[in-house]
């Protein structure tokens, strides 16, 4: 048992979607998931395992954050021997590409955290996807026009004191803004496992629009069923 994960071995599947927002595991696991059980309530970061069209499929909380997504990571892949994670979240579009709604499948992740900084000594590491869950999720999306695939920003600052720094970023074809694949992509290449970042549009940084109740329920769908879709290989 790891430390911040009260699940006995076995109990997490092989593939596991990992929304920051621990309600949001649970109410993934009720949706979509046949006989989920709950195997973690450790610090309130729900982790649940059931089954989806007829394979094991665990959801589990990562917290907001690089520092806290980075703590579940490492015991899913280090201690139960989890092979993918995806994350389901939400984001907040930068360019007028993007639209409220839409989903952005996360290429690669830039950020101006200080993790990897420091774990490489000063280089600059690029956290990039897994390139078999990348273009599984892609092709599970088919050709809508809302989704996008292509790089976002993980930021460390959600109220951020230099919002304008990412004008450049934009530039540079960054699409949105969250606040962890850029961790779980390098903590995932160091294990040498397979991550995947998906985010639904829940506001949009340029023109201040915000999604309605009933369009984040939507898209929060499509992008959890895409994720399953690419996990499972279906």
């Amino acid at each position: 048992m790891s430390t911040h994960i009260g699940a006995a071995p076995g109990d997490i599947a092989p593939l596991v979607l990992f929304p920051g927002d621990p309600l949001r595991a649970k109410r993934i696991a009720e949706t979509f998931l046949d006989d989920a059980q709950c195997y973690s309530e450790v610090r309130g970061m729900l982790g649940y395992t059931g089954t989806w069209q007829g394979h094991r499929v665990s959801v589990q909380g990562s917290g907001m954050g690089q520092p806290s997504l980075a703590i579940y990571a490492t015991e899913l892949f280090r201690v139960y021997d989890v092979q993918s994670i995806i994350r389901v979240g939400s984001a907040g579009a930068l360019t007028e590409k993007v639209r409220v709604g839409d989903i952005v499948i996360a290429s690669g992740a830039c950020t101006d955290s200080s993790m990897n900084r420091i774990r490489f000594e000063g280089l600059d590491y690029a956290p990039v996807a897994d390139w078999r869950l990348l273009s599984a999720a892609s092709a599970a999306a088919g050709d809508r026009d809302d989704v996008h695939v292509g790089l976002i920003f993980s930021g460390d600052s959600f109220y951020s004191a230099r919002p304008e720094l990412l004008g450049r970023m934009v530039e540079y074809g960054v699409l949105a803004i969250e606040m962890e694949a850029s961790a779980l992509y390098t903590i995932a290449a160091g294990h040498g496992r397979r991550a995947l970042a998906i985010c639904t549009v829940s506001d949009h940084v340029v023109t201040g629009e915000a999604t309605s109740a009933d369009d984040r329920e939507r898209t929060f769908t499509d992008m959890v069923e895409i994720a399953l879709k690419a996990g499972l290989g279906l």
